[in-house]
């Protein structure tokens, strides 16, 4: 079957995908391994600690922080890998629109920080742009308290990408959400992986 592109080209399904599949594996090549093990690093000195992780993220960067925090806190825990206390500031919904609604969207993270985070804690940052305004207020907000920051960046990286400590980014073009968060979404799938191996 065949449908036509915005310039009226034929595309058809299979050829789609497998320059997709092809366009992601070239992207996760990629990837900044000195960063990545910054990130596996630092995680592994967080176990049984008194830290706390956040995670933060805008519509599927949400749906990976959410996912991130299941693998990381009990997805770990129940299998006597790491003791991580774990959290997505995604996730309730009465939280998040009650300050959407009340002092608007861009605080909505940044409002469940304040006086929570501290020092030893650590905010993990997921933003497709790395220039989403809650992100970015967030972001601030950690570094100005001296929690440690990881970004997971695409595009041109944005503010997030220079607040960060640590980085993981993919460089696209501005509309490729799909490729960054499912590239996003492999790293946390890697990490957790990588765990489960060395731990059997």
């Amino acid at each position: 079957m065949y449908n036509y592109d915005r310039e009226g080209r034929t595309l058809d399904f299979k050829s789609f995908t497998n320059d997709y599949f092809n366009r992601l594996y070239s992207l996760l090549k990629t990837i900044d391994f000195v960063e990545f093990e910054k990130f596996y690093t630092h995680l592994c000195s967080l176990d049984n600690s008194e830290s706390r992780i956040f995670i933060i993220g805008n519509g599927g960067s949400a749906s990976t922080a959410s996912h991130m925090a299941n693998d990381l806190s009990t997805g770990l825990k129940r299998r006597n890998i790491l003791s991580l206390d774990v959290i997505s500031l995604c996730d309730n919904t009465s939280i998040t629109t009650a300050l959407a609604n009340d002092i608007g969207y861009n605080n909505i993270f940044y409002m469940q920080l304040k006086n929570i985070i501290k020092p030893k804690d650590t905010l993990i940052a997921i933003s497709c742009s790395g220039t989403s305004e809650n992100i970015v207020k967030a972001a601030k907000y950690s570094k100005e308290i001296g929690a440690t920051t990881i970004g997971l960046t695409g595009f041109s990286g944005g503010e997030l990408k220079i607040l960060s400590d640590i980085n993981l980014h993919f460089e696209t073009q501005h509309s490729d959400y799909g490729l960054v968060e499912d590239a996003h979404m492999i790293l946390n799938h890697v990490l957790f992986s990588y765990f489960q191996e060395i731990h059997k």
